[in-house]
């Protein structure tokens, strides 16, 4: 067998091992997984620091006061039901951060290392701070999921060849810096972000609907949250909404999950918190 056919073997063996060990947490769905989280953090940081650096930053005044308020609760919640568990260990490396930055975008995005941006854009909308946990929830599950990391696992594979990261990084910095802010949405011209698929969306509709419940948020504003998103827009729907499933679906889908999010709301983790 030549050298290369034995790469590509071992290459395929190795993906397809992470593929059967790593699991997305809440929902048990395997996913590919090639980058340790470890690496992801760091990038992120990088990242993270030039998006503020070059964006005004709210410092200030009541959308702040929200977005930081919820922002605390929920990350507060999420370390709390992943503690002792396998997942710990990864969490453990998040500094979270909340911002808001003033930008008309309808977004919000959460890195790895819980560095959280939202955009005045999405502050009408979200109208109180349960509106804005329900948007917080969804986007820590996206990073909680590793659903970025996903992105930029199977942009390594299919952009530049399936190489590794570190030598991604030396070779192609430029290349693999720009599929890392394409993989978690950073920026703020339109069609900048590489979509997250459907599957991503309703993932971390679930477990973002979970995570507003345990911080002590109604999750019976989720369903509201959404319908408002969805009514304003129109012909051609917000970047923010671009691959989520079509309003009925996700009516449909939060009906089903309530119960549970209702039993989490009510339960012994939300007992010491105030309600919202």
């Amino acid at each position: 067998m030549k050298t290369s056919h034995i790469k590509i073997a071992l290459y395929l063996t190795f993906t397809f091992l992470l593929v059967e060990c790593s699991r997305v947490p809440m929902t048990g769905r395997r996913q590919l997984k090639l980058l340790p989280e470890s690496d992801m953090v760091a990038m992120s940081l990088t990242a993270y620091s030039g998006f503020l650096s070059s964006n005004e930053v709210i410092k200030s005044g009541t959308n702040r006061e929200m977005v930081t308020n919820a922002g605390a609760r929920i990350s507060k919640a999420v370390m709390n039901y992943f503690k002792g568990s396998r997942y710990e260990s990864d969490l453990a490396q998040y500094k979270w951060e909340f911002n808001l930055v003033n930008e008309s975008t309808v977004n919000a995005w959460c890195m790895p290392g819980g560095k959280v941006v939202f955009y005045e854009g999405i502050m009408p909308i979200c109208q109180n701070e349960t509106g804005v946990a329900v948007v917080m929830g969804h986007e820590v599950a996206h990073a909680v999921a590793r659903h970025g990391n996903e992105r930029m696992s199977q942009g390594l594979t299919q952009q530049l060849g399936g190489i590794a990261l570190g030598v991604a990084l030396s070779d192609k910095p430029e290349e693999t810096q720009a599929l890392f802010q394409l993989a978690y949405g950073v920026g703020t011209q339109v069609g900048v972000m590489l979509p997250f698929s459907r599957l991503h969306e309703s993932e971390a509709d679930e477990m973002g609907l979970m995570f507003m419940a345990m911080a002590g948020y109604d999750p019976r504003e989720a369903p509201k949250f959404w319908d408002r998103m969805n009514a304003m827009g129109g012909a051609r729907p917000p970047e923010f909404l671009s691959t989520h499933p079509n309003p009925e679906k996700r009516a449909s889908n939060l009906a089903a999950l309530m119960p549970k999010a209702l039993e989490l709301y009510n339960g012994s983790l939300t007992e010491t918190l105030p309600r919202k």
